[in-house]
């Protein structure tokens, strides 16, 4: 009998759930609106959560990331192929594994356009009481989002965002 280790096993997009992803403001490092993306899955794949999370985590190496709690800046990352793209009221961020979109708030919007990119968290922790068109309440976002095993199992990414207008 053979087994196949995920290592070695090809990558396949639905070990890791549905992935969801959430635009939100919030006071940045400097005190002005910080536009951050949250990309979380609902633990919901073939295995479970845990199954869930090492399949993200997978997905993080793949694209030369780590969920460690580091923050990387894009920019400055030749060859990184996570992009971000701001378009009509949307957020796309793309993979060469996925492509996720989702409407962005006004205050998002605003917040981007001013700084010219999004704080990226992409965990590995699935947060299924979070689902795709549901709104969350300010106060559960806070406490995901904001929790030390959240943040500290995430690869935290400083996204130039795009337009198609250049």
């Amino acid at each position: 009998m053979t087994s196949t280790s995920s290592a070695t096993r090809p990558f396949r997009v639905a070990d890791v759930g549905t992935l969801v992803v959430l635009p939100w403001s919030g006071p940045g490092p400097d005190g002005t609106d910080m536009p951050y993306l949250l990309a979380y899955s609902l633990g919901d794949a073939q295995g479970g959560p845990a199954a869930t999370a090492a399949a993200i985590e997978r997905l993080l190496a793949l694209n030369g990331l780590r969920a460690d709690g580091d923050l990387v800046d894009a920019a400055e990352k030749s060859g990184l192929p996570v992009t971000l793209l701001v378009e009509a009221g949307q957020a796309v961020l793309t993979t060469p594994q996925f492509r996720a979109q989702c409407a962005a708030p006004p205050e998002w919007l605003a917040a981007v356009a001013r700084r010219g990119h999004a704080h990226l968290v992409f965990t590995t922790r699935p947060w299924p009481g979070a689902r795709p068109g549901e709104p969350v309440a300010p106060e559960a976002l806070i406490a995901f989002a904001g929790a030390e095993e959240t943040l500290n199992a995430a690869a935290h990414v400083l996204l130039p965002a795009r337009s198609l207008r250049g």
